[in-house]
């Protein structure tokens, strides 16, 4: 299992959003710059959340982006789950019902669920508010702290 590179940008978005928001609407361009990633690309990804309902937004001067909830109200799974579909490391556990024609002789499917159960315990456990605090006590108070770009993609490697 691989997260993708919109799975990672959404959670670094969503996080930026969570740190800088205050409520206020955040400019696509100021996150672009943040996050060093092509404001193109989080267009994107922003429709994706926003269609989600995990990301509100306001035209204008004073629009942008902001979170729809509040950040204890995301886990990293779901924005994962909304951008890649699902976390499993095998096809045949991507579905309710296992349609594989080999799914009753599997002796392997047991280790492939024990995998995606774990990953999806730890996404399921930690919220964004649960990285804005680890951003505020590896990187400062401040807002955009110095150590902001470089740091935040540490905190979420």
């Amino acid at each position: 299992m691989r997260i993708s590179t919109k799975g990672r940008y959404a959670l670094r978005l969503m996080l930026d959003l969570a740190v800088n928001g205050n409520d206020n609407y955040i400019s696509i361009k100021n996150i672009s710059t943040r996050q060093e990633i092509s404001d193109k690309y989080l267009e994107q990804i922003i429709n994706q959340l926003c269609k989600a309902g995990f990301v509100k937004s306001a035209r204008g001067a004073n629009g942008g982006y902001r979170l729809s909830r509040e950040p204890e109200d995301y886990t990293v799974g779901m924005i994962l789950n909304v951008m890649e579909g699902t976390l499993s490391p095998v096809p045949c556990l991507d579905y309710e019902t296992n349609t594989c024609p080999r799914s009753n002789a599997c002796i392997t499917l047991d280790v492939w669920r024990q995998i995606h159960e774990a990953v999806q315990n730890v996404v399921d456990n930690i919220t964004l508010a649960d990285l804005v605090k680890k951003y505020h006590t590896e990187c400062g108070e401040e807002g955009i702290a110095p150590c902001y770009d470089q740091d935040m993609k540490k905190l979420l490697s």
